[in-house]
């Protein structure tokens, strides 16, 4: 039987997700409702991808019975309570990066999916492509000896764009596009919690982040130095350098098509599409959508690849990092 999927918001991620969706076999991946603020934006988008349910608020699709998993693309800043009100009725969710504003958001959505009993996950898509598949296998087998140092970076002029730089929509490097390298970071280092965290960067006259660098110091002399800016393009690359060896992303490190171990490059094609797309090699969303799936078919929770413990991890070291450049939005407490 075919997962059953509820699409939250007919923006351009949501588009892209659809895309990449119709990648994958039709007996096993069906989308079944859309839903947006904008019934007729909704309507159009149905239309598009061949979507037989249109609901003009979020909560209609929440209300719907035949769905199995919620995909939610909305704005961040509307992610904690869109989020809240699918998970309350008991709906499985699968919500865009980042999870939320901050860490405390976080641990309320974990909160509410453990009450509820629903698998929940933040729709890392990185960590679903097959270089990371292969990255992972390469660290467990110690291929390139102990690890001690990572880099990664991702630059993107952005600053023109108002939902990267407005301080009412979330906007900033980090939240948007820091987010990758971090949990890059985080992977690779297996969840392992920092000894130490700094940061240092500019601000947007927004009052958002624009250039950051931080550096995550760990025990045994290890270290991560991640680098994001929505000023200007950045090769937009990857290491983990080890003590024998280095694997390396050589471009596009969050959805990346190739990866260099040792000096010897594997490439892993994107499955193809000839529909129109917003975002860089976005059929390789639908390596996240079949990995839900399984996840579903299994009763899991959670997944093994983007947990929980990932996330709050990763929205508490951003916490950090924004106090220490002095980012804060309304959502965040005294």
């Amino acid at each position: 039987m075919a997962t059953r999927w509820g699409i939250c918001a007919a923006g351009k991620i949501s588009n892209d997700f659809m895309v990449a969706l119709q990648t994958l076999p039709a007996q096993d991946h069906q989308a079944v409702a859309v839903a947006a603020k904008d019934q007729k934006r909704a309507k159009e988008f149905a239309k598009t991808h061949n979507i037989p349910e249109v609901y003009g608020s979020y909560e209609e699709l929440a209300r719907d019975p035949n769905i199995d998993i919620v995909y939610v693309g909305v704005l961040h800043i509307i992610h904690r309570e869109v989020v809240l009100m699918y998970l309350e009725h008991k709906k499985n969710v699968i919500c865009e990066k980042p999870l939320a504003m901050n860490s405390t958001e976080v641990k309320e959505l974990i909160a509410a999916a453990r009450k509820y009993n629903v698998f929940f996950m933040e729709a890392m898509w990185s960590r679903f492509f097959p270089v990371y598949d292969q990255i992972r296998s390469l660290l467990s087998q110690k291929a390139i000896g102990d690890i001690k140092v990572v880099r990664a970076e991702f630059g993107s002029n952005q600053y023109h764009v108002p939902r990267a730089v407005g301080k009412e929509l979330g906007g900033g490097a980090l939240l948007d596009i820091g987010c990758y390298c971090l949990q890059f970071a985080l992977m690779v280092f297996k969840g392992e919690k920092p000894e130490s965290v700094t940061a240092k960067g500019f601000l947007y006259e927004t009052g958002v982040d624009e250039t950051v660098t931080i550096i995550l110091q760990y025990s045994g002399k290890r270290q991560a130095i991640l680098t994001c800016t929505i000023m200007v393009a950045m090769p937009n690359q990857a290491a983990i350098c080890g003590s024998t060896g280095m694997i390396q992303i050589p471009s596009c490190m969050w959805c990346p098509t190739s990866v260099i171990v040792h000096g010897k490059e594997t490439k892993f094609p994107l499955p193809h599409s000839s529909k129109p797309m917003h975002f860089t090699n976005s059929t390789g969303l639908s390596y996240e959508a079949e990995h839900v799936r399984q996840c579903l078919l299994k009763g899991l929770k959670e997944s093994p690849f983007m947990s929980w413990a990932d996330s709050e991890l990763l929205h508490t070291i951003m916490d950090e990092v924004r106090k220490q450049l002095g980012v804060r939005f309304p959502q965040d407490k005294a």
